[in-house]
């Protein structure tokens, strides 16, 4: 299996989740709806993904769709917005060469000091797929893997 970086994203919400469903999203740091991670694509993610899969929709993101998430909605304590030049002081290097070491797997979300491991996202532009929050992708819904078909899902909710 061929490392990459998936992007997650939690699509319902918490009323009447199963424990172990919702264990799964706390280990995963998806506390609410519309909340994206990106995570490796290592065996030990895996039985979680299938676990959450009724609830969330994953896939394999690209640095051009990764860099503009970081840019545009990655957080700092106090709510403040991430930007190139806090990257800069503290890490002195700029976020195109970041995201690039990111996807080498030289570097990590949590070498960014105090940047915050979950993006939040807003509803898609347009909505979900046609057969809503409750069918499998495979089957015209939202839920489920999706392959890099969550970049442009991604890049609607941003």
């Amino acid at each position: 299996m061929e490392r990459s970086r998936v992007a997650v994203i939690r699509i319902r919400g918490i009323i009447g989740v199963d424990r172990r469903v919702e264990d799964a999203f706390k280990r995963l740091k998806l506390f609410r709806k519309n909340t994206c991670i990106v995570i490796d694509n290592k065996k030990d993610y895996l039985g979680t993904l299938i676990k959450i899969k009724d609830y969330a929709t994953w896939g394999e993101i690209n640095e051009e769709t990764f860099k503009e998430l970081l840019v545009k909605r990655g957080k700092l304590p106090g709510n403040k917005q991430f930007t190139e030049e806090y990257l800069k002081k503290k890490n002195k290097i700029d976020v195109g060469s970041f995201v690039k070491e990111f996807f080498e797997f030289k570097k990590e979300i949590k070498d960014i000091p105090g940047l915050k491991k979950f993006f939040r996202l807003g509803m898609p532009r347009k909505g979900f797929e046609r057969g809503g929050i409750k069918t499998p992708f495979s089957l015209g819904g939202a839920l489920g893997y999706r392959k890099d078909n969550i970049n442009d899902l991604i890049k609607r909710m941003i």
